[in-house]
């Protein structure tokens, strides 16, 4: 089944021009129906050259760029806008999450199971031994998230979320920074998606190999659990099909995009 479903990949990439070319690869790599959407947000050196560069290669098939920094949330919205497949996940444009795991994230959907899949880093994956408080901070996170949303996630902050195309793009999103992980897991919580969790590898980033959240990130994202339960949006997402995985669709045109490029 998951032969007949397109995934559209949105690589949200800041300064990561050593890294972007080798993630990309690797998501080549997977034996699915892959559409790569690149999303330069803003960056000061040279990872736009590289998109531009993949993107003349055809080894991407759109290539987006912020004028200036916006966060990662407001690359990941400007991707799932230009995203035409049936099912989006978001790939970091550092080498953090493997993604050869799209299949196992996939098949749940693929059945016809799940809204959502997310791949959890405290599910049993194998890992790399990083920053003990890191994790505690990420399961207090969670704990505060599942509290308000009533889900009852091992990891609401990991990068690897996998959605429905058409219930991520109704959903209401608006966070800029990296309040979007809390922010999608509400309002899937208030749209009543399936959800369900997959263990993950997992090899994390020290700060001095460019990993860029910090604790200001981690008390913002308190606000961001609070503010994303307690006040849903006015505007109601779209009814959940349940039973049904995507149907098969055909290829859309492949072409670059550019967001404020000067």
């Amino acid at each position: 089944m998951s032969d007949s479903i397109r995934l559209s990949v949105i690589i949200a990439a800041y300064n990561e021009e050593r890294t972007i070319g080798r993630v990309i690869d690797r998501v080549r790599a997977v034996p699915l129906d892959l559409e790569i959407i690149a999303v330069n947000d803003g960056s000061s050196d040279r990872t736009g050259t590289v998109i531009d560069r993949l993107r003349a290669e055809q080894k991407i098939a759109v290539a987006l760029h912020h004028a200036r920094n916006r966060g990662k949330g407001a690359a990941i919205r400007t991707g799932i806008e230009s995203a035409s497949g049936d099912v989006i996940v978001v790939q970091d444009a550092d080498l953090e999450y493997d993604p050869r795991e799209y299949l196992r994230l996939l098949a749940p959907i693929a059945r016809g199971e799940a809204d959502a899949v997310y791949g959890s880093r405290f599910l049993g994956g194998d890992h790399r031994v990083l920053y003990y408080w890191h994790s505690v901070g990420n399961k207090l996170l969670t704990l505060l998230s599942n509290v308000f949303s009533n889900l009852n996630l091992t990891d609401m902050e990991t990068g690897y979320k996998m959605i429905r195309a058409p219930l991520l793009k109704s959903l209401t999103l608006t966070s800029d920074r990296f309040g979007i992980e809390p922010e999608i897991t509400a309002r899937l919580a208030q749209a009543k998606a399936r959800v369900w969790e997959i263990g993950v590898s997992y090899s994390g980033r020290t700060y001095s190999e460019g990993k860029k959240i910090g604790w200001r990130d981690g008390a913002a994202a308190i606000w961001h659990i609070l503010r994303f339960n307690l006040f849903p949006p006015r505007r109601r997402s779209v009814a959940i099909e349940t039973g049904h995985a995507p149907a098969p669709r055909p290829l859309a045109e492949q072409r670059p995009g550019e967001l404020g490029r000067v």
